[in-house]
């Protein structure tokens, strides 16, 4: 799927993201309305289903709360392109469905650039330069992970098949 990217720096920090205040809520799509809200307050009523985040190095740093990956998918956020990822930020977005993708060209993504990503191939797409970029795709375990919709899902569906070590269903 093709969409807009929202071009951000080096050191994105969960707070650039959702700011604090907004933790009392936990409906991805209330939360969304206040994405980004510091640091480009346009965005939040122009996002659309389909777009991507492209950030720089470190995309994601700051308190390890599921908000800001939250925020992103609810807002309609197909993935998140960048140079690294803080860990824990990684890890979260995971776990609630929210693909991510390192990408060590993201600097030739421009903001409002039309992208879309092979997410099995590992390849971002720039349509609006027509070039490619490579990305390491996420290794199968995650995508089943993504895919499910986030951890609980794909955890829930192990289940159900029997598939827990040590559950039986």
């Amino acid at each position: 799927m093709a969409g807009r990217a929202w071009k951000f720096g080096d050191d994105v920090d969960t707070d650039a993201v959702i700011p604090g205040r907004y933790l009392v809520i936990n409906d991805p799509r209330e939360l969304a309305v206040h994405l980004f809200e510091g640091v480009r307050p346009e965005m939040a009523s122009q996002v659309h289903q389909g777009d991507y985040v492209v950030g720089g190095e470190n995309f994601g740093c700051g308190s390890s709360r599921e908000h800001a990956p939250l925020a992103l998918k609810g807002a309609g956020i197909t993935a998140v392109i960048a140079k690294s990822f803080a860990r824990i930020f990684f890890r979260n977005s995971i776990n609630i469905g929210l693909p991510l993708f390192i990408c060590p060209e993201e600097d030739k993504i421009e903001d409002g650039a039309v992208i879309e990503v092979d997410m099995a191939a590992g390849i971002i797409r720039n349509i609006t330069r027509g070039e490619s970029y490579k990305t390491t795709p996420l290794p199968d375990f995650l995508r089943d992970i993504v895919d499910a919709g986030g951890l609980v899902e794909y955890t829930r569906r192990q289940y159900t098949r029997g598939q827990v070590a040590g559950v039986k269903a």
